[in-house]
């Protein structure tokens, strides 16, 4: 027994928390499943709180197994590049950005972006921020010239944010390019790079900001957390201003989840390996077949923006869209035959998710909008899993043949 506890009561003993008895450091990450941190004395805890000394306080505010994993991928996104990143684990992808505009931006500034955006993003800026007075400004990001004109006519642009791939088109931003745009104006760039990962694309090369992932996808990998991420250079910004609007508006991860998305990531470069190679063969499946009208996929050479993805990626990942040429009615009815892939409103898990933007993901995105960014209603975005590729598209074929 404890020297600090041989004198206590029976009831206080079982009560008191013990010091772990620890004798050699645990192989696997730990699960600190706390919601405070104890100080050895009032002078560490007057230290901590003052801001001279380093130290864990309260859950909100961080945590050993959140703090570890978002680290390490910070780590992977700066690998090989000599640049020093800090991460931020969150409640959720969404969080992640939620808490990055709100840091950088105020009433009367302005967000510009793509309007092929993942469909929450697009209501987040629409909904939430803009009656915040967070305007945001949709324009197609891969035409330059277009950009520089909208920046230059527009000094209330702070912020350029963008997903490349974008969601569920498959279109690709030049990084490089909107970078350098955004340096001479002194704005700031946000990528999400949740559909590549930092294994086939690193946005810290080209000269982004900041970088957003929802973990809950590719990171993890098995389909089991909810989570999401922000990696930054500007390490004062982050661990002062983005780090304090965290904690106080609440959009921190949890422990769990940080510990789940963990285990997924010993095993990231072999998925993503496997990803790939099962996403290219059924994109050359599908573009010879009769009742495709389009495919989307980066590895393509029909895609329109091969060249730019082919010059930021190093392979072309999981993610795949395909036009039906009969367009809602053939969705919905293709849908409906499905069997082995799995309908589901996520992507990034390692068997194959289905799903038909039109009636699910963007269902709340105005029409025009959809069309205007080729989310057609006939439009079905694929996450390809690492099944055996046959078993993949013998279900796909199945489902494309006439009854």
């Amino acid at each position: 027994m404890s020297k600090s506890t041989t004198k206590l009561a029976f009831g206080s003993i079982c009560a008191k928390e013990m010091k772990a008895e620890l004798t050699t450091a645990p192989h696997i990450l730990p699960i600190y499943a706390t919601s405070s941190f104890a100080f050895e004395d009032i002078d560490e805890g007057i230290e901590i709180f003052k801001g001279n000394k380093k130290g864990h306080v309260y859950g909100r505010y961080g945590n050993p197994t959140m703090d570890t994993v978002a680290q390490k991928l910070a780590n992977l996104e700066s690998h090989g590049l000599d640049i020093p990143s800090k991460g931020i684990f969150f409640s959720s992808g969404m969080a992640a950005i939620h808490t990055l505009v709100i840091s950088l931006l105020k009433a009367g500034d302005t967000i510009l972006t793509q309007g092929n955006l993942y469909g929450g993003t697009t209501e987040l800026f629409t909904k939430v921020l803009d009656p915040l007075g967070i305007k945001t400004q949709f324009i197609d990001l891969t035409q330059l010239v277009q950009v520089e004109t909208v920046v230059k006519a527009d000094p209330s642009i702070k912020l350029i944010y963008f997903e490349t791939p974008s969601n569920p088109t498959l279109d690709c931003v030049d990084m490089e390019a909107i970078t350098n745009i955004a340096e001479q104006h002194r704005l700031w760039t946000a990528a999400d790079n949740t559909f590549c990962t930092p294994y086939l694309q690193q946005p810290f090369k080209y000269g982004v900001d900041y970088i957003i992932h929802s973990t809950t996808k590719f990171l993890n990998g098995h389909g089991n957390s909810i989570g999401g991420l922000l990696v930054g250079k500007d390490l004062e910004m982050m661990e002062s201003l983005i780090w304090r609007n965290m904690k106080l508006t609440g959009t921190n991860g949890n422990p769990f989840d940080a510990w789940l998305t963990h285990n997924g990531l010993k095993t990231l470069h072999l998925r993503m390996n496997r990803h790939s190679a099962n996403a290219q063969a059924i994109a050359e499946y599908l573009e010879k077949h009769p009742k495709i009208a389009k495919v989307n996929y980066n590895g393509l050479p029909s895609h329109r923006h091969h060249a730019i993805a082919k010059k930021q990626m190093s392979q072309f990942g999981a993610m795949l869209s395909f036009e039906l040429k009969g367009g809602l009615n053939a969705g919905v009815e293709f849908m409906r035959r499905i069997k082995h892939c799995t309908l589901a409103p996520t992507l990034g898990d390692v068997d194959t998710l289905i799903l038909h933007p039109a009636s699910m993901s963007h269902i709340n995105i105005p029409k025009e909008m959809r069309l205007k960014n080729g989310i057609s209603d006939g439009l079905v975005r694929l996450s390809v899993g690492i099944e055996e590729v046959q078993d993949i598209i013998a279900d796909l074929d199945q489902a494309l043949s006439t009854k």
